[in-house]
């Protein structure tokens, strides 16, 4: 499935009070979508919803939000019945919810690496186990939101890169099962992004971890949701914002051991 015209279409959000998340409602809605954002904090939700419904197309787009940990497989499961009864059955689902801890591994408390797998990547099973029916009724579309550290392990990065690589893998098989059903499944790898979480990770980070990504671009969270949104009427399964993802993306692939070799050297330099 590929969508082009999002008008009336319903946009499920996870972690959509702010970042990606939200950049991508605040998208969706100014194409006349009907959208829920979904996160753990009221305060920001509140916030986000205003900022959504700005954009609107028209006065007969429905938003909603809805106060939720989706780690929290019990909760997922009443909270988005209530959601489908309320808003409507989603034709987009957007897992843009997650967390970080950028620490060398020794020094990742267990818990934390636990929290981050349970957001990012059980947290994304919930919602799409969840909505699955939904989905296929409504030959839906499904973007799960990983990382460049999902493809590429990142010093610092133990418990964030296991979870994104998770999702990746989750992803594509999950397109293959799903093809059948009309159901298309989309992998979103941004490289860092102008958001809150990235905010917080950069007053933790090893500098060896800074080292690694000092040359990179740091992208804006709109110019990865129109990236989403353009890729959505492509049908594309990997979402690879700005010119500087793709390439690393095809190095990785193509010459794995160069770019482990720049990465080492950069990590090598500062360390000594």
């Amino acid at each position: 499935m590929k969508i082009r015209d999002f008008a009336g279409k319903t946009a499920y959000i996870t972690g959509g009070s702010s970042g990606i998340g939200l950049a991508c409602a605040e998208m969706l809605a100014a194409r006349g979508a009907n959208v829920l954002i979904m996160a753990r904090r009221p305060d920001l939700l509140e916030t986000a919803i205003k900022q959504i419904e700005k954009n609107r197309l028209s006065e007969k787009q429905r938003f909603s939000s809805l106060q939720l940990d989706v780690s929290d497989r019990e909760r997922v499961v009443a909270s988005l019945s209530g959601a489908v009864n309320g808003i409507g059955p989603p034709d987009i689902l957007i897992n843009s919810a997650g967390v970080s801890f950028p620490q060398k591994f020794e020094d990742i408390p267990f818990e934390k690496y636990d929290e981050i797998m349970r957001v990012n990547l059980y947290g994304t099973w919930n919602t799409v186990s969840n909505l699955l029916p939904h989905l296929k009724q409504s030959h839906g579309y499904i973007v799960n939101v990983s990382s460049v550290a999902g493809y590429i392990g990142v010093f610092g990065m133990t418990a964030y890169s296991a979870s994104k690589f998770a999702v990746i893998g989750f992803s594509e098989a999950l397109r293959s099962e799903l093809k059948r059903f009309d159901v298309t499944v989309s992998v979103l790898c941004p490289p860092d992004v102008d958001t809150p979480m990235l905010e917080r990770a950069g007053r933790i980070k090893p500098e060896e971890t800074k080292a690694i990504s000092s040359t990179a671009r740091v992208m804006k969270a709109g110019e990865v949701a129109k990236a989403v949104i353009d890729s959505m009427a492509k049908g594309e399964f990997m979402i690879l914002p700005g010119s500087g993802t793709r390439f690393t993306y095809d190095m990785k692939r193509l010459f794995p051991w160069l770019v482990e070799s720049i990465t080492d050297k950069r990590i090598s330099k500062f360390q000594k």
